[in-house]
């Protein structure tokens, strides 16, 4: 089984920067689609970026340009910078990955990946 911790979540002031990791289990194909999910309080979960092999990357609309998703195969974890906070940003973040890769980054919006960390909490007060 794949297992992925995450980990950086906090509180944090709006314009300030966090940095979340994923640490993913050795068994773990590098080949794997990675993605960072976010349910804010009260609303639905969604996409915010995914990477592939490649370091081919996608990132949804409400923070490009703010985030950075990254890879460290090398330490087998993805990162996701997080720039210029807004209190928008707030909830709770989740590392997701699949083994299917044959679909575009768009697929994964309501689409469920199969393997999922237990989430982390990022707070941005203004």
């Amino acid at each position: 089984q794949v297992q992925l911790v995450e980990s950086g979540g906090g509180s944090v002031q709006a314009g300030g920067s966090l940095r979340l990791s994923c640490a993913i289990s050795r068994r773990s194909p590098t080949n794997y689609v990675v993605g960072w999910f976010r349910r804010p309080p009260g609303e639905e979960r969604e996409l915010v970026a995914t990477i592939k092999s490649g370091d081919n990357t996608y990132y949804a609309d409400s923070v490009k340009g703010r985030f950075i998703i990254s890879r460290d195969n090398a330490k087998n974890m993805v990162n996701l910078q997080m720039n210029s906070l807004k209190p928008e940003d707030t909830a709770v973040y989740y590392c997701a990955a699949d083994s299917n890769t044959l679909y575009s980054s768009e697929f994964w919006k309501n689409h469920v990946m199969n393997y999922w960390g237990k989430g982390t909490s990022v707070t941005v007060s203004s």
